[in-house]
Formats: C-alpha cells, sequence, structure tokens
C-alpha cells in the first residue's frame, strides 16, 4: 500500500487539532510536518512549540522534513518528540553520512532531500546505503500549492534503478503539487510515499478519506 503523508503546510492552521483528528484511523498514513527556517526557504513554518503540540495530540507517524541551514541543530531540539522519519537537505549538509548517523538516534527512519536542481550524483552511494529514505522535491522548496514538475518522474525512476543497483532498502517519497491526476504515474514509476497538501486539505467536501484513496488509485 502506498504511504500517503498529508502535509499539514496546507491545512487549517486555526483548527489543526480538528485537522488531525479528521485523519485518526487512516491506514498507511503519516503526518507531513514541513520545517522551515526562513534561510534555507524563504518561509518560516514550525517550531519547536508547535512541533511538540503536534507531537501530543496525534498518534499517526510524524513525517518531518526539516529545510533548514542546520540540521544537526534540529536533530538535538527534537530528540524528545518520537519523531517517525527526520528527513535533512544534502544542500544544507557538508557531511550528509554523518547528519544521517546521528539523526538515526532520535528517529526511527532518517532521509535525505534534494532541491529540483540538485543531481542525484549528489547522493552518494555511503549515503543511500545509510537513510530509510530520499525525498525528491518535484517543486522549489519553501510554499505549498506549486505547479508539479513533469521532470521529477524521470528521476524517481532513476533513483529506483539505483536502489536496486545498490541492493539497498530506501523508501522512494515525492513532495510538491500531488494529485489523483498525477499519482499513478507517480506510483508506477518507484513512489513509495506521496506527500499531499492541497489536494487534501483543500479537497472538495474536504472528503480526506476519499482523496487518500483516491490518491492511491483504489476505491
Amino acid at each position: 500500500m502506498t504511504i500517503i503523508s498529508p502535509s499539514l503546510l496546507a491545512c487549517d492552521f486555526l483548527n489543526i487539532e480538528a485537522e488531525l483528528a479528521r485523519l485518526e484511523g487512516e491506514s498507511d498514513l503519516w503526518i507531513h510536518l514541513d520545517i522551515m527556517d526562513g534561510h534555507f526557504v524563504p518561509n518560516l513554518t514550525f517550531g519547536h512549540p508547535i512541533m511538540k503540540l503536534i507531537a501530543g495530540k496525534s498518534s499517526l507517524p510524524l513525517d518531518a522534513h526539516f529545510m533548514v541551514t542546520n540540521p544537526d541543530f534540529y536533530i538535538e531540539t527534537m530528540k524528545d518528540l518520537n519523531l517517525h522519519v527526520f528527513t535533512f537537505h544534502i544542500e544544507a549538509t557538508q557531511d550528509a553520512v554523518a547528519t544521517a548517523k546521528k539523526a538515526k538516534a532520535i528517529a526511527k527512519k532518517v532521509g535525505v532531500s534534494l532541491r529540483p536542481g540538485t543531481a542525484l550524483s549528489s547522493l552518494s552511494d555511503e549515503l543511500l546505503k545509510q537513510v530509510d529514505l530520499v525525498l525528491v522535491m518535484s517543486v522549489e522548496p519553501g510554499f505549498g500549492g506549486q505547479k508539479f514538475m513533469p521532470e521529477s518522474i524521470a528521476r524517481i525512476q532513476e533513483l529506483k534503478a539505483k536502489r536496486a543497483a545498490l541492493h539497498a532498502h530506501f523508501l522512494i517519497e515525492v513532495d510538491g503539487g500531488i494529485n489523483p491526476n498525477n499519482s499513478q504515474s507517480l506510483i508506477q514509476a518507484g513512489a513509495d510515499v506521496l506527500v499531499a497538501g492541497s489536494a487534501i486539505f483543500k479537497s472538495e467536501k474536504h472528503n480526506y478519506s476519499e482523496t487518500i484513496s483516491k490518491l492511491r488509485g483504489t476505491p
């Protein structure tokens, strides 16, 4: 079953608790948290107090994507949140393998992400064997509601082939502009996890379960 990770970046911020409650009980579902520092990307989102409150209100696995200049700082400050996934950007660290090893101490899974313009070759074989997840950005990171970049499909296919060649086991996650019209192409290309914000939280009649099923291509 394809994992769906609804991005809270697109939810009703004044009613986050209610939004989280509407997702409870869904199977193979994570909660995607976009943490931005206003420096690595030109936007600010969830800080530590909000992260802590969210962690205390949802039983669903927290899928945290750190779009920050200093991910190692957050490894220390987020250690008590029981994160399911800690994903950092390859562009934000000089020693990605070392950062991944540190993050493994506080999260069940460690992921690495890269901007659309960053070559997949920047992910070393050693790193790909170390991480549990690779997040392919299909929009420029920083803001929700952007249009999907179709060239991302080829990147997913390349990563899938690389995973097989290395006998690695990382999940392939995709984030940006995902909706029921393009989700099946991503799954067929090799995506294991789909991040969707606007498609879920701004769906017609706010029927989140139905939209999640459509993203998976299931009845």
